[in-house]
């Protein structure tokens, strides 16, 4: 089972949705994009910027192109499926959203330690992109690489 797969909330909906859930928290400077393949939304709070990028579904999977009994859907039953399927992750995201900054709120985690992947970094890129190849490494070899060392161990 998926999170909110039956969804009627639009998308807009749910974009207006995270703004709100964003304000009340004190975020501001927001910022939303959506290419073929993903969805961005971009907010500054607690002094920094912050970027979820969600990749959408693609059009031709066959869980748009296809029943679930294999035949072919029609355009309008693909786009419909489509669109279902993109309101699902916006409804993802706005749980999301939520729930981080209430663990925040609630003295639970810190902004920093809930949102560290997220954060942009002076070079545009998020920290999780800038540290992911040096964690891919250090399980590949078995060695923390230099960005991993903690304490210079």
């Amino acid at each position: 089972m998926t999170y909110a797969e039956n969804t009627t909330v639009t998308s807009e909906k749910s974009r207006m949705e995270i703004e709100r859930i964003l304000t009340r928290y004190g975020a501001d400077e927001f910022a939303y994009a959506t290419r073929r393949e993903v969805a961005v939304i971009q907010f500054t709070a607690e002094g920094r910027t912050v970027r979820f990028t969600v990749p959408l579904p693609d059009r031709a999977d066959h869980a748009f192109t296809r029943t679930p009994t294999g035949k072919t859907r029609s355009a309008p039953q693909q786009q419909a499926a489509y669109e279902q399927a993109v309101r699902q992750r916006w409804r993802a995201l706005a749980l999301v959203v939520k729930a981080k900054l209430e663990a925040v709120a609630s003295g639970i985690v810190t902004f920093e330690q809930e949102f560290l992947p997220h954060i942009l970094m002076p070079t545009g890129g998020t920290v999780y992109e800038q540290i992911a190849p040096s964690i891919a490494t250090a399980y590949e070899t078995g060695q923390p690489t230099a960005l991993l060392q903690i304490g210079g161990v």
